[in-house]
């Protein structure tokens, strides 16, 4: 799918900023062309602001979307999360972030759940970036309760993993 969505766009790099900050942050384009992340509405002129093109850029990548019935599809049905990183040290929640050698490596999460769970440490949110949006994609996984730093040291032993932080 991804293929298909850098060809749609390969003519219109300002287009593809747009569309990929849409995706990224899970907003969805109704049928009248409005951004929205559920029911709020969020204003093209601000997307344009963001990401540093003329909101008519906006308008015309979300025209544009809504003309490829695939496009359209999937940016009817995307949804945004709370994601947890930035606010987990003010809820008492750990953070461990991830980057993996090869982000498309099959089961790297699993080993690092396995090992989390080993130390009876619950996790509240597992989220990753996808490697087809991101540069170095991360996976970030929320504790229910501050992460010990010798976990690092286990963490980093896990086949594929590059690097480990806590915070």
């Amino acid at each position: 799918m991804w293929e298909e969505f850098e060809r749609y766009f390969a003519k219109y790099p300002a287009q593809l900023k747009v569309a990929q900050l849409l995706l990224e942050k899970g907003f969805q384009i109704r049928e009248d062309g409005k951004v929205v992340s559920g029911n709020i509405e969020i204003p093209h002129t601000q997307i344009a602001k963001d990401i540093g093109v003329d909101r008519r850029v906006v308008d015309v990548t979300t025209s544009r979307i809504l003309k490829h019935p695939r496009l359209k599809k999937l940016f009817a049905n995307l949804g945004s999360i709370a994601f947890l990183r930035d606010v987990a040290n003010e809820l008492g929640l750990g953070v461990i972030v991830i980057v993996a050698d090869d982000p498309k490596q099959p089961g790297i999460l699993a080993k690092i759940a396995t090992k989390v769970a080993e130390r009876n440490i619950s996790i509240r949110q597992a989220t990753s970036d996808d490697p087809y949006l991101v540069y170095e994609p991360k996976l970030t996984i929320i504790t229910d309760v501050p992460v010990p730093g010798e976990l690092v040291a286990e963490l980093s032993k896990i086949p594929g993993v590059k690097s480990v932080t806590i915070y």
